[in-house]
């Protein structure tokens, strides 16, 4: 019953915005943190970003700072990922996920997990 879906993932060039959604249902929605991932070729998981739903505090990756803003609206149960100013290494699948992590991007935390959106930035 616990399912996380993302969309929003596309192709754009380098400079470009996308905005991903993780639409979230079966549990209680603001009893949990929601964390962004991405997983890019050759390389391993990599922590994006994280949102608490009851208190709206954030984290970011400090390659992403100043570029990605999360977001949360409780009552639509969905997070959001504003991604400006892309750029090719930002080429990965993005997951969602749902956890109370001690540590906002360690994904070991995290027990639910959407099933990733492609997103690829061109040159």
């Amino acid at each position: 019953e616990v399912q996380l879906v993302e969309s929003g993932g596309g192709l754009v060039q380098a400079g470009g915005s996308l905005r991903l959604s993780c639409a979230a249902s079966g549990f209680t929605f603001d009893d949990y943190a929601i964390g962004w991932f991405r997983q890019a070729p050759g390389k391993e998981r990599e922590g994006v970003s994280c949102i608490s739903s009851s208190d709206g505090s954030t984290y970011y990756a400090d390659s992403v700072k100043g570029r990605f803003t999360i977001s949360s609206d409780n009552a639509k149960n969905t997070v959001y990922l504003q991604m400006n100013s892309l750029k090719p290494e930002d080429t990965a699948v993005y997951y969602c996920a749902a956890g109370f992590p001690e540590s906002g991007l360690d994904s070991s935390w995290y027990d639910y997990w959407g099933q990733g959106t492609q997103v690829t930035v061109s040159s």
